[in-house]
């Protein structure tokens, strides 16, 4: 499974600034179809981000569609969906059934037009207080969804709440779609954009908070905001280290019969065992996205 550290995002209506964004070290690119493109131009730049699926990228392709009570959102669907895109971003998502929706009409469309059955990944951004509300119906709707996302922009604005600098104010609203997540039995969620451009230091204060909190990743709305947030979020040569020589420590452990060791004087057992081989896997797939 390839890293999803990195989602940057790049307006579907600048084709030089989508060009370029497919050219960096983000896993996966977002040509947005809603916030960054004015509403006279959303038909128009369908045309334009489905010429760039043809187009040389490193990483996975995303596009952010129009929320799904727009007028917008049906018309983005059928013009994207086609060989060469990876997944789709679902805005301001407030109901399962909602979701359940758009699930069902990629399905038709995957379908209509011979793509792999439940191929193109699907991410709804939670961003509002109804759709927090509804966050584990939305996550349990039983549909193609593998992981969400959280945006802070809106949702600060829709409960009228000051995002501050430190983002304490996020701090229940994170932890409950990263334990959503889990208990839905989904992948790790992905972080709010950072949108101070010339702080980053609050940039990497920001993704380390993420880190900790259990997100495996954050969106980015500038190129340079990038290798900060892969750098974060990818393990330490420290970090791998310890990890390896505790998997390989307990697992002899294990073949003399013992379940808890001391290394380095920390005590060591399964969690920490399971925690460890996580780091493991996840330095294994950076690395192998970095061999392609």
């Amino acid at each position: 499974m390839p890293p999803l550290r990195s989602f940057l995002f790049a307006p579907g209506n600048h084709p030089r600034r989508v060009e370029k964004a497919l050219t960096l070290d983000a896993d996966a690119v977002i040509l947005d179809l809603e916030d960054a493109v004015a509403i006279a131009e959303k038909p128009a730049t369908r045309g334009a981000v489905v010429a760039a699926f043809a187009q040389q990228r490193t990483g996975l392709l995303y596009v952010r569609v129009n929320a799904a009570d727009t007028e917008f959102c049906y018309g983005d669907l059928t013009a994207i969906v086609r060989a060469g895109l990876d997944g789709i971003i679902l805005p301001k998502v407030e109901s399962a059934a909602s979701l359940q929706t758009i699930d069902w009409l990629l399905s038709q469309l995957e379908r209509e037009r011979d793509l792999a059955a439940g191929g193109i990944d699907l991410i709804p951004i939670i961003e509002t207080a109804r759709g927090l509300g509804a966050l584990e119906a939305i996550l349990g709707a039983g549909t193609r969804v593998r992981h969400c996302a959280f945006g802070a922009g809106d949702f600060t604005l829709d409960v009228n709440m000051r995002w501050s600098r430190d983002e304490g104010e996020l701090a229940y609203a994170r932890a409950r779609v990263v334990t959503a997540s889990r208990a839905a039995g989904i992948e790790a969620p992905l972080d709010t954009v950072w949108v101070d451009l010339q702080d980053e230091a609050g940039l990497e204060a920001s993704t380390r908070l993420a880190l900790g909190l259990g997100f495996q990743g954050k969106m980015c709305i500038h190129p340079n905001q990038v290798p900060v947030v892969n750098r974060v979020f990818t393990p330490t040569n420290a970090e791998i280290d310890f990890a390896a020589r505790v998997v390989a420590a307990f697992a002899q452990a294990e073949k003399e019969g013992s379940a808890a060791i001391q290394l380095d004087g920390k005590f060591i057992d399964y969690p920490i065992v399971y925690r460890a081989q996580r780091t493991l896997d996840a330095i294994a797939a950076i690395r192998a996205r970095g061999q392609k």
